[in-house]
């Protein structure tokens, strides 16, 4: 199939790629000229494992390449996905206006079309907006109604940054919402090479299910932190807790963000929590729990910072920025936050994360840090730089330490572990202090 990618931030970035590799040719559409440039020169937006491969064998075949122009990439579509952001607005209500854009511009330039085109939202909205706000906008924009030739369909992902291709080729199951037919079945028809329960339903229950998804995500890592915070008051390892809650598949339904560490973060637990919160408060719904979810994080942010205050030290190395190792993705990560904090109460501050290039950022992860840590190429160092000038090392998202690091610590040098990922036993001689154990 002949597929069009609106939006090459995270999602679309990697799902170009993936469609790519199973074989579609695939056109990838942006305003920003550095992300279209990159793709045209095989090199992936987004650090993703494996997409750097899809990338360059997507290019040596001809299945991919990128353009800002909306027209252009349009015109010989069969299936058109849009993927652009719908970030938090202050009050935290979403932000559906790049995609109320999207469609408009698209209503104008297939107007006149003979041949079908399926549209494709895997922007994250909620549950209504199709029917009541991009299906409208859409026609109007057109002159006429949705119908056998144009339709539109809801495609939430379930893509996690740093594991993205792997979730795109094994995801739990592939939803497509839709009032017709026809272009859910070729909708569906997408994801055929794919082993993978297809489930067609509403277009209200499959934009609800990406909310769905993401509040629970986000109150289990609340939960596990909160577990972890009371476990360690008492002396109890509050991973060891959790790991057995874990081992429990037949009620606690996952281990997945069952694991104890610092506070949550990224470009999608906080703002869609943001937005289900907005909305209930719009509608005078009462939801104590899921409200109580971001003050819970925000108490855990305090536990990890009154933990580093207590060090009485002023030198303090980060290992990690990105709100999850294997990503570059700096949006809400609650290390910002912190580095933001720290620097705020005249700390010095140093960083290492290999993933992070402040060179390198782009797009709303270029944006987002401006706004918080405008000086972050001069906070970057080396490993052994950061080591070097520390007093304090934070470990903050998860890199595994190995021995050559470890060994290079020196032992006056105090470790807090955010991330419930450090072993006293495999260190021995170092000063650990954890958050969550």
């Amino acid at each position: 199939m002949n597929i069009t990618i609106c939006g090459l931030g995270y999602v679309g970035a990697v799902t170009a790629g993936c469609f790519s590799h199973i074989g579609h040719n695939v056109i990838g559409v942006d305003i920003n000229q550095v992300k279209v440039q990159m793709i045209n020169d095989g090199i992936p937006p987004v650090i993703e494992y494996g997409l750097g491969d899809l990338y360059q064998e997507a290019i040596k075949l001809n299945r991919l390449k990128a353009t800002c122009s909306l027209n252009d990439a349009i015109k010989d579509a069969d299936i058109m996905l849009i993927t652009v952001g719908t970030p938090s607005k202050e009050n935290g209500s979403i932000d559906t206006s790049v995609l109320e854009r999207v469609l408009k511009e698209t209503g104008k330039i297939i107007a006149n079309r003979k041949t079908k085109l399926t549209i494709i939202i895997r922007s994250t909205v909620l549950p209504g907006t199709c029917r009541n706000l991009l299906i409208p906008l859409l026609e109007t924009s057109m002159g006429h109604k949705v119908n056998d030739k144009i339709g539109i369909c809801f495609n939430p992902e379930f893509l996690r940054e740093g594991t993205a291709v792997h979730d795109f080729y094994e995801p739990p199951y592939t939803v497509i919402g839709s009032d017709q037919k026809e272009h859910a079945r070729i909708a569906a028809c997408l994801y055929e090479s794919i082993d993978s329960n297809v489930e067609i339903t509403e277009l209200e229950v499959a934009e609800m299910l990406k909310y769905a998804c993401n509040a629970f995500h986000a109150l289990k890592a609340t939960f596990a932190n909160e577990i972890g915070s009371f476990a360690a008051r008492h002396g109890v390892d509050g991973r060891d807790v959790m790991h057995l809650v874990c081992k429990d598949t037949k009620l606690n339904v996952s281990p997945a963000y069952l694991k104890p560490g610092f506070a949550f973060g990224g470009s999608c637990l906080p703002k869609d929590l943001r937005a289900m919160l907005y909305d209930a408060k719009y509608s005078d719904l009462q939801l104590p729990l899921l409200a109580s979810i971001i003050q819970g994080n925000n108490e855990h942010f305090r536990r990890g910072v009154e933990l580093i205050l207590s060090t009485c030290k002023k030198n303090i190395g980060f290992m990690g920025l990105a709100f999850k190792y294997g990503t570059d993705d700096l949006r809400e990560s609650p290390f910002v936050g912190l580095a933001e904090y720290l620097i705020g109460k005249g700390y010095d501050v140093c960083i290492y994360d290999e993933n992070v290039s402040a060179s390198r950022l782009i797009g709303g992860n270029a944006s987002y840090i401006q706004q918080r840590l405008p000086h972050l190429s001069k906070l970057m160092t080396s490993r052994e730089d950061m080591i070097k000038r520390s007093d304090v090392i934070v470990l903050c998202n998860g890199k595994p330490l190995d021995k050559e690091m470890i060994k290079s610590i020196p032992d006056e040098t105090i470790l807090i572990d955010l991330a419930g990922t450090a072993f006293v036993d495999a260190m021995p001689g170092k000063q650990i202090k954890g958050l969550v154990w």
